[in-house]
């Protein structure tokens, strides 16, 4: 039986979260790097559910990055095939348990029938308002600005947006993200300490945990101390305490 939690007050509405550490994780049990993303994969399933429990209504995993193409070409194809699997394998059961989900990143050098996959598990699942998950395939921040760049760029060029309307709060409106509120939780496993280039313009008022534990050992339990304790957190955004 699952222990019964409270819901933070205060508790953080979006998460996003660098699942790192896969690799390692097999490597340790002298498996290949495949089987620790196969475990991966499990390990979402678990937060994506125990969401509700801690207040969360949005959830953005960083799946793989614009730079996860320098990897050999076996584990490339490995995570491909993994992702189609598991759309395949988990479409029914997301939407049948409210789960909206959304994929950011720029899609074309993505294969056609993984493509053609998000599309339909977008489409069957918009109508859903539990958890919303993100999830972030060939993506990257600065790949992300840059496009929705040249998006405001030819706005501008063709005469639908001045140059001096121009401010802080346009470019969202281009971002993957545009219809998603920025993260107030970002977390990253497996004891890096680094960003790796991962909502660079949503997270810049975010709250960072790096923690040690390697993606397949992130537990339900741990997820909710994580949101605990960002609650306990005086959130000033620039300000002095009151």
């Amino acid at each position: 039986m699952s222990e019964i939690v409270s819901v933070p007050q205060h508790g953080p509405k979006h998460v996003a979260i660098i699942m790192d550490g896969n690799g390692r994780w097999a490597q340790a049990r002298g498996r290949p790097r495949l089987f620790g993303h196969h475990a991966g994969a499990k390990r979402v399933k678990e937060i994506v559910r125990a969401c509700p429990e801690f207040g969360v209504k949005y959830l953005t995993i960083f799946g793989f990055s614009t730079e996860n193409w320098k990897r050999t070409q076996s584990e490339v194809a490995g995570l491909m095939s993994l992702f189609r699997r598991y759309i395949r394998k988990e479409a029914r059961a997301l939407k049948d348990e409210g789960v909206r989900v959304r994929f950011i990143g720029d899609r074309p050098r993505l294969d056609k029938k993984l493509r053609d996959l998000m599309d339909e598990l977008e489409a069957l699942t918009q109508e859903n308002d539990g958890v919303h998950l993100t999830i972030a395939l060939n993506y990257g921040g600065r790949d992300e600005v840059a496009r929705a760049t040249r998006r405001l760029a030819q706005d501008v060029a063709d005469g639908n947006l001045k140059p001096e309307d121009v401010g802080e709060e346009t470019l969202p409106k281009y971002l993957d993200t545009y219809v998603l509120p920025d993260p107030d939780l970002v977390v990253r496993t497996s004891g890096e300490a680094r960003i790796s280039n991962f909502l660079l313009w949503q997270s810049a008022y975010a709250e960072y945990e790096f923690i040690d534990t390697l993606w397949p050992d992130f537990s339900r339990e741990e997820f909710g101390e994580l949101v605990g304790a960002y609650s306990s957190r005086e959130r000033r955004f620039g300000a002095v305490p009151a």
